[in-house]
């Protein structure tokens, strides 16, 4: 090499075309005007649209508030179901009771999926071998999806009791808690084995080409993608089950609905009622969102070949 030539700089220091900053400042595109346009109608559509819903959502509430405050009984109304003075002294009784709710939706939703699980893939094995176990199954959730959870409840918590078993339980919130339990998982069950069938039957056979037993396809390959296409219909059911806790109030459990029981037999007024009856909402607002959300994500990803 002569004192004349160029050195060539190494690889690592020669800095990349695309990486210079004139590369993406002198790319030279330029939005069309039709395109322009385009976009401008957008918006201006999408403006007027938001508008519209406005205007009209406000004009619907001001029709609904007139029509409720010039109704004759509306002063009786006010006085007896939104009272602020009896709200103010039954909310902390309300939300001493709102924890039993809540332990129990812990507790009862952990469970039913547990035994909705089950349920699901006892309905779902293959073999003549495993017909009892399948009609067993299917007799369970046919049995307790038709039967109304207040006849549930009615049944195990007044009648476990009679039957005075040596170590059963008698509390209210436990036998209340089976009942939900009970009920639930014949629901749960049905969606996670439309879930379980959804799953195309080439996943199946790949996993057995694979050497996977019938057990191992079942744990590796058919539950996983299962349980990934029914969490919306799942989240759904965790939203009823957050409510129906309210129920367990007739077996004699203080929780919310029981606590509003108790504040307004002493004032004979009903505003307890409506303060429950709010935080259920406010508790299932988010939960109710938060599902639409996983939803439309997961149509997302489906649309774009995200999930199989």
């Amino acid at each position: 090499m002569t004192a004349g030539d160029t050195v060539p700089k190494p690889y690592e220091a020669q800095e990349p075309q695309d990486a210079r900053p004139s590369a993406a400042a002198d790319d030279g595109y330029v939005p069309s005007a039709r395109r322009v346009e385009r976009e401008r109608f957008k918006r201006t559509r999408t403006r007027r649209a938001t508008a519209v819903a406005a205007v009209s959502t406000l004009v619907t509430g001001v029709v609904l508030f007139l029509v409720v405050v010039n109704s004759p009984g509306w002063p009786r109304t006010r006085e007896t179901f939104f009272s602020a003075h009896y709200a103010r002294e039954a909310l902390p009784q309300i939300l001493d009771g709102l924890w039993l709710n809540f332990r129990l939706l812990v507790v009862c939703g952990a469970a039913v999926l547990v035994l909705g699980m089950l349920i699901a893939v006892a309905r779902t094995l293959r073999g003549p071998v495993f017909f009892p176990l399948r009609a067993l199954a299917t007799a369970y959730t046919d049995f307790f999806r038709g039967l109304p959870l207040i006849i549930c409840l009615l049944m195990v918590v007044f009648g476990v009791p009679a039957l005075r078993l040596q170590g059963v339980t008698t509390d209210p919130v436990l036998l209340g808690g089976t009942a939900l339990v009970l009920t639930y998982s014949a629901y749960v069950a049905e969606v996670f084995r439309a879930g379980i069938e959804s799953v195309h039957p080439s996943q199946r056979a790949a996993a057995r080409s694979l050497g996977l037993g019938s057990g191992q396809t079942l744990r590796f390959v058919v539950l996983p993608q299962a349980v990934r296409r029914v969490v919306p219909p799942l989240l759904n059911d965790l939203v009823s089950l957050q409510k129906d806790t309210g129920l367990v109030s007739i077996a004699g459990a203080v929780d919310a609905v029981y606590a509003a029981q108790i504040a307004a037999s002493k004032s004979f007024n009903y505003t307890p009622y409506v303060v429950a009856g709010l935080i259920f909402v406010a508790l299932t607002v988010p939960m109710t969102r938060f599902t639409d959300s996983v939803t439309a994500r997961m149509d997302r990803r489906r649309a774009q070949g995200g999930i199989v």
